[in-house]
């Protein structure tokens, strides 16, 4: 687990490394912004109020991949109706989480965490999980994330994808979350990044 001087290490590498990435993706970003707002009406961004640290919540930034006003459930699985073509090339990609680096900047986000889920999800924690990752900043990335990168296909699957999500991934993602943040550390942190990237750019290498 992280020492006070850990924890300020890192908030010092969250805030260098996405300021930096946030120049080196410029590109990515503008071409980004201009496919979503050519291929569908609506924002650019896809705005969710997500839990933070202390249990606050926080305006979770992302490009927009689905229709507006599209409804229905808070998951989503594979070929969901509602994802617009461009969508789901930033989808498949992750470029639509590239305005997350925003939030890690403002401080909602490090960049290695546990991932933040929407206040409907963080209810269903058990009170001492809950509790406890809320000692943290949640991250765009983390050991459970790249187990469940194609947790979309998992879901799509699912007879009930709500029910195989409450019931069956988020129990698992609970206990990575916590077996995470109990040996973390920051030389961890930077292998997570690497092994994060590996699989954006090697789907095929994720761990199953």
């Amino acid at each position: 687990m992280y020492s006070p001087l850990g924890l300020a290490i890192k908030r010092a590498f969250d805030v260098s490394a996405s300021a930096v990435g946030l120049a080196l993706t410029a590109p990515l970003l503008a071409a980004s912004a201009a496919l979503v707002k050519l291929s569908s009406p609506g924002p650019v961004l896809f705005r969710q109020v997500r839990v933070g640290r202390g249990g606050e919540p926080f305006e979770l930034l992302k490009f927009r991949t689905m229709k507006v006003q599209a409804g229905g459930p808070q998951i989503t699985r594979d070929r969901d109706p509602r994802i617009t073509r461009i969508g789901r090339l930033l989808r498949k990609t992750k470029l639509d989480e590239l305005p997350e680096l925003v939030n890690v900047l403002r401080g909602d986000l490090s960049l290695v965490g546990p991932r933040p889920e929407v206040p409907r999800y963080v209810e269903l924690y058990p009170p001492g999980d809950r509790e406890f990752l809320q000692r943290f900043r949640p991250g765009i990335t983390d050991p459970a994330t790249i187990r469940f990168r194609n947790e979309e296909d998992i879901l799509a699957r699912a007879t009930d994808p709500e029910h195989a999500y409450v019931q069956e991934i988020l129990p698992l993602k609970l206990r990575m979350y916590r077996e995470y943040l109990e040996a973390a550390s920051v030389v961890g942190d930077v292998g997570v990044l690497f092994a994060t990237l590996r699989v954006i750019i090697r789907p095929d290498s994720a761990p199953r």
